[in-house]
């Protein structure tokens, strides 16, 4: 095809400020800047095993609550892929990856689709403790997939399938997740992988 997939984005609002910059078709280079370091550990895991290249920055009002942050660079992180991808044309479109880590095991199913879905089985986190200080909430990585899903406008099923370490559980859904969107994204023909013709 040799289409430049890449795209930047920049956005401002009272409560934080997050700028985004990504290649598909990188090598898994990673530039990431948050205020948690949890979440930049995990936002490395996305690129690492997706391939993408990846230079992030944000900041905000994590002395508020860490949520406002989170859900912006999903927002923006979403938007980017989005527009990268363009008309969709010739990609694999779905993928499905189950990654393991110790006694953790996560799926993530994904379709990329241009419809926004996001089905999160996280009962088996509940009552969790916060990781890194300042803390991430493992409640947060449900919201930073929610906005990621809508600003992508992708379809993602990401299942816990059991473990009992926070920080394995979290880390292998972002690497699942990772893997499928490096999958789902690869070029693999010369048309838009849908009957209806666009994405």
């Amino acid at each position: 095809m040799g289409e430049i997939r890449k795209s930047s984005i920049s956005r401002i609002t009272k409560e934080t400020e997050v700028e985004v910059s990504i290649d598909l078709d990188g090598s898994g280079l990673v530039n990431v800047s948050t205020p948690l370091p949890f979440f930049n550990h995990m936002l490395t895991q996305i690129v690492r095993f997706s391939g993408i290249d990846l230079d992030l920055k944000a900041q905000g009002d994590v002395e508020v609550d860490a949520h406002h942050l989170v859900e912006d660079v999903g927002i923006v992180l979403g938007g980017c892929i989005l527009e990268a991808l363009d008309d969709h044309c010739g990609i694999e479109r779905f993928a499905q990856e189950a990654v393991p880590m110790d006694e953790a095991l996560a799926m993530a199913t994904l379709d990329v689709s241009g419809r926004p879905y996001l089905f999160y089985s996280d009962e088996i986190l509940q009552g969790h403790a916060a990781l890194g200080t300042p803390g991430f909430d493992p409640q947060l990585a449900e919201e930073f997939f929610r906005a990621l899903c809508i600003g992508a406008r992708v379809t993602l099923h990401m299942d816990f399938i059991r473990g009992k370490n926070t920080h394995h559980l979290l880390e292998a859904a972002f690497k699942a997740f990772g893997r499928a969107l490096g999958k789902s994204i690869r070029v693999v023909g010369d048309s838009v992988p849908s009957t209806k013709g666009v994405i």
